[in-house]
């Protein structure tokens, strides 16, 4: 009887031997989780100093002559970069708009969205580069179609944007209702969001 227990420990011991030496193979696998982040950031740059512009209507200087808005009313120092990652067939947008204050009446204030410049990869978006975007206070697109992308960081990279100050409609249409003290600060927002 001692024997037979004895047997049958062994052949117990040599099954379990034998059962753990047949899981290794000439092959092992593991699994790799690969995450990719959701990105969405944008910012303004400017080369040195601050992105507070100012814009000025140009004084006569003699008497009978109209004010005029020349290159003092224009400023094209400002560049909007953006890093973006979508999800699938997913696209964004970038839009502007007035989020504080009120553009003097007989004013207009636009910005160009420019092309983009040639640093940074991906699917940047299009905006028109021809046509001007009258900021007010409901949101306005200046970029649409933005995939995974990436600008480039910095004033020079992204896409310049150009304001301009003029009056609303014509000089002769809007003259009369320009006032010296209407004069205010103005802040704009751009958002890059999902479209």
């Amino acid at each position: 009887m001692k024997l037979q227990k004895l047997f049958f420990a062994a052949v117990i011991v040599l099954s379990a031997n034998a059962a753990f030496s047949q899981t290794d193979t000439n092959k092992a696998s593991h699994l790799v989780n690969i995450n990719i982040p959701q990105v969405a950031l944008l910012d303004l740059e400017v080369a040195t100093g601050t992105t507070a512009i100012t814009l000025d209507g140009t004084a006569p200087t003699e008497a009978g002559l109209p004010m005029t808005f020349g290159a003092a009313a224009t400023n094209a120092t400002i560049w909007m970069n953006y890093s973006s990652i979508v999800k699938g067939a997913l696209t964004r947008k970038v839009s502007v708009q007035i989020t504080n204050g009120e553009v003097p009446t007989g004013l207009k204030l636009t910005v160009l969205a420019g092309t983009a410049s040639s640093d940074g990869a991906g699917t940047k978006g299009t905006a028109n580069a021809t046509a001007t975007t009258i900021l007010k206070a409901s949101a306005t697109d200046i970029v649409t179609g933005i995939g995974s992308t990436y600008t480039g960081n910095g004033a020079n990279k992204g896409r310049n944007l150009t304001y301009k100050l003029d009056y609303a409609t014509s000089e002769t249409a809007d003259y009369a209702n320009l006032r010296f003290d209407s004069v205010g600060a103005l802040t704009i927002t751009y958002t890059l969001s999902d479209i």
